[in-house]
């Protein structure tokens, strides 16, 4: 099983003096990518208007300013620089050592700067959304869909896929879609009706990546197996999927 997650867009910087080495992440197939965007990322922040370019606030400069300077930047693993609501829920810290071993083989982060990492890569703070046309890399999830395409689908050919990705990211890269569950939050209302959950969509994400993690349900690769595992912790419904669309795993709430 891959479960596949979105970053945080705020990211808490690292402490130290050692800088990320791009050719250490993992997929070293992407290297070349990567340095160019970290390049091209470092030459627009540079730039007067980066802040409407990145579609930053003005609060955010600082974080616009240390994108110029990115390799000198000090680098931690990525569980620990993502952070906000999905991050906070997973709680990878708080986990034992065979499930922390579990989610660096199991949780993979798409990237608007990196493609894609493992928790355990090690990189800097940085300020980029992959809704951004970045310069001269131009849209960054078409940018992405087209590094990322071969190097995935060949890495989890053949993998239960589960997406707990935003829109923006998901476009990155399309697994094959008969393997493959957007995750999907509704709240179910006092008169019986529902409502599609947005921001806190994290955290019900969060909260099923970690219960996959630490129930130990990662070596799952059939959905209807894992239907019945999950039926503990959350109330479940499943839109199966085909050879042309993605199926939909959908966590129904109470308000």
């Amino acid at each position: 099983m891959l479960i596949l997650l979105p970053p945080s867009e705020g990211k808490t910087p690292a402490t130290g003096t050692s800088p990320v080495e791009i050719g250490d992440l993992s997929f070293a197939q992407l290297t070349e990518a990567r340095e160019r965007v970290v390049e091209e990322l470092a030459r627009v922040s540079a730039e007067e208007g980066a802040a409407e370019q990145l579609k930053v606030g003005k609060s955010l400069l600082a974080e616009v300013e240390r994108n110029t300077r990115l390799l000198a930047e000090p680098a931690a693993p990525a569980a620990q620089v993502y952070t906000g609501v999905l991050f906070e829920a997973l709680d990878f810290a708080s986990l034992g050592t065979a499930a922390q071993e579990s989610a660096v083989r199991s949780l993979l982060v798409i990237s608007a700067l990196w493609g894609a990492v493992s928790l355990k890569d090690r990189i800097p703070a940085y300020r980029l959304s992959m809704g951004v046309k970045l310069g001269n890399c131009g849209n960054l999830a078409k940018f992405w869909a087209g590094e990322l395409t071969s190097v995935l689908s060949d890495a989890f050919a053949g993998q239960l896929i589960i997406d707990c990705r935003s829109a923006a990211y998901a476009k990155a890269w399309a697994p094959q879609p008969q393997l493959t569950y957007a995750v999907r939050v509704e709240k179910m209302l006092p008169d019986g009706s529902r409502k599609v959950v947005s921001h806190m969509a994290k955290h019900y994400r969060g909260l099923l990546a970690r219960y996959l993690i630490d129930e130990g349900l990662t070596n799952i690769n059939d959905i209807e197996q894992l239907l019945p595992r999950l039926s503990p912790k959350f109330t479940v419904e499943l839109s199966a999927a085909t050879d042309k669309r993605p199926g939909t795993l959908t966590l129904v709430v109470k308000e």
